[in-house]
């Protein structure tokens, strides 16, 4: 009897186990069906679809009239997934004679299992078909695009340039890469569990969003004919290279930015000098490309030299430490303190005004009225007019000002400082200042982006530019013009003058570091009309060979620029 009782309690006992890991398993499985289906059904997905993506069209880059200047060109990418190959051999023989690949390395993408192998991407578009047409087993070709540059080094050290997977680099491209790049597509196919695509099943495709595209205060025109003199002079002259500007003074837009020697936008990573190329490390290559691509107008630092009395003049002026009846006297020399420092003009200028000096390029001249304003005053100008902060111009990398601290500058270096020594600024740092200075004292952002527009051409899109006012009287703005106006029409700057138009600007040759090299940069910044600025031009030579001086070689740069651009803009002669 006992037996038979125990042995009832131990059916009850395994019973009951039995029927609470039923009743768990029914649990699970309905919480697996119901509650956690989405995640199992996307498992399921995920094992018997295979994806490919299908690039986006990158936004086209164009200039301020619609010309275009970054585009693409359609290219295939090559792939081949190995579960779907029926004959290797014939596979890695066709791709390595149509990709002209190395037989080795094909075989080994060929091989690798996975579920799909890139061979390659950024194939011409014919021999994409001609694959696609062998009708491969395996292998896939998928169109996709490649950024294409019609111009090829027009402004290329302003547009920049796209990396293997279409994104920006460096320039405009990568500066404004979320509004140019788009959204990718797919094309999801249905296998089997071996990876075998089904037959009769479709293919299911995402389509792919076409990036914006970018309007450009650059204009063609403009920038081909910039590039044109810049490329010009920097032959004459056997000079290292030429940065030339040319903006709008009143708003900021840049119509041009050449950078001499350009590199070939549809080849950057080709060496634009052959002898640089040869015997060079992989670091030293690396260097020498980086290099190329730098925008010196924003990227590189230099001694502006006189050019930079046009800062020095504005804020004795408004300083009220010089007036335009001031006499001074110039023997080719001035002493501060230990220092004797010479004017350019080795036997003097003899007894000038401060107009007469401006014009002269006189340095004794600059020198008294940078000691008149003193150094807290001047700094406190420097920080007024903005030349200790960057310009904010939408090209990345922009240098900024080195520049003395404040404790460390004595008299002689308030000299030096006075006329455009001892110091560095951007081409685009000083041009920008000269704007200000000369459109009524209102302190632009220099800039390329003005707007961007969809596919269809409607406006996403306005870049706003913070503008600040009052950096200068509007009465100092006035009597620099005509100052500057001067320097054009009877000082250093004549060889700038176009017959018909009122145009203002200065001179400048600097020396650069160490002074014993000898190597000097020229350089002229002037602009047009001189009584209301539209446009302001800037010329930089670097090391030029031969005659170096400012007036000589960069002031008619600037002179034959504005004879053809000043008539394109609509400015009438007067």
């Amino acid at each position: 009897m006992k037996n038979k009782t125990f042995h009832k309690k131990k059916i009850l006992v395994v019973f009951l186990a039995a029927f609470i890991l039923i009743l768990y398993l029914i649990g699970r499985l309905v919480y697996l069906m119901v509650f956690d289906a989405e995640y199992y059904q996307q498992k399921a997905e995920d094992l018997h679809e295979r994806e490919r993506d299908i690039k986006a069209a990158r936004g086209e880059i164009i200039d301020r009239s619609g010309t275009v200047l970054a585009t693409n060109r359609t290219v295939c990418t090559i792939s081949v997934i190995h579960s779907q190959i029926e004959n290797p051999e014939k596979v890695i023989e066709k791709l390595s004679e149509f990709l002209e690949m190395d037989a080795d390395q094909v075989r080994k993408k060929v091989e690798k299992i996975s579920s799909i192998e890139r061979i390659r991407s950024n194939v011409d578009k014919r021999t994409g078909d001609k694959i696609r047409n062998l009708g491969l087993a395996g292998v896939k070709v998928d169109e996709d695009f490649k950024r294409y540059y019609p111009y090829n080094e027009l402004a290329s050290k302003v547009l920049g340039f796209t990396g293997g997977d279409n994104q920006g680099i460096v320039g405009l491209e990568v500066k404004y890469e979320k509004y140019l790049k788009g959204i990718n597509g797919k094309i999801l196919t249905t296998t089997d569990a071996r990876g075998i695509e089904l037959d009769g099943v479709a293919e299911d495709r995402l389509e792919p969003e076409a990036g914006n595209t970018l309007r450009i205060s650059l204009d063609y025109t403009m920038q081909k004919y910039a590039l044109q003199m810049a490329e010009k002079v920097r032959t004459e002259k056997q000079a290292d290279k030429v940065g030339i500007i040319l903006m709008n003074p009143q708003n900021g837009e840049i119509y041009a930015m050449v950078n001499v020697p350009e590199f070939d936008l549809n080849q950057p990573f080709m060496l634009n000098n052959e002898e640089t190329g040869e015997n060079l490390t992989d670091e030293q290559r690396q260097d020498a490309l980086n290099q190329m691509w730098r925008n010196g107008c924003i990227n590189d630092t230099y001694e502006p030299g006189s050019t930079f009395k046009i800062i020095t003049a504005s804020a004795g002026l408004e300083e009220g430490a010089v007036h335009l009846t001031d006499q001074f006297s110039c023997p080719g020399y001035k002493v501060v303190e230990d220092r004797r420092i010479r004017c350019h003009k080795v036997g003097g200028h003899g007894a000038e005004n401060f107009i007469q000096g401006i014009q002269n390029s006189c340095n004794p001249v600059f020198i008294e009225v940078g000691l008149r304003i003193g150094v807290d005053r001047f700094f406190d100008y420097f920080r007024q007019f903005g030349l200790m902060d960057l310009t904010g111009v939408d090209i990345p990398g922009e240098a900024g000002t080195i520049m003395h601290k404040k404790e460390n500058v004595g008299q002689v270096e308030l000299a030096t400082i006075s006329f455009g020594q001892s110091f560095q600024i951007t081409p685009i740092q000083l041009a920008t200042t000269v704007s200000a200075l000369v459109n009524g004292g209102r302190r632009v952002t220099p800039h390329f982006g003005m707007e961007v527009l969809s596919a269809e051409g409607k406006k996403v899109k306005t870049f706003r530019y913070n503008a600040k006012k009052h950096i200068v009287s509007e009465k100092t703005s006035q009597t620099m013009r005509k100052l500057l106006e001067s320097v054009v029409a009877e000082g250093s700057g004549k060889n700038a003058y176009v017959e018909g138009y009122r145009i203002g600007g200065k001179t400048a040759t600097s020396q650069t570091l160490p002074r014993s090299a000898n190597k000097y940069i020229s350089s002229f910044v002037g602009f047009a009309p001189a009584d209301d600025p539209q446009i302001l031009g800037m010329c930089v030579i670097y090391n030029p060979q031969g005659v170096y001086y400012g007036g000589t070689i960069a002031a008619p740069v600037i002179g034959k620029i504005f004879e053809n651009i000043l008539p394109y803009l609509g400015i009438e002669k007067q």
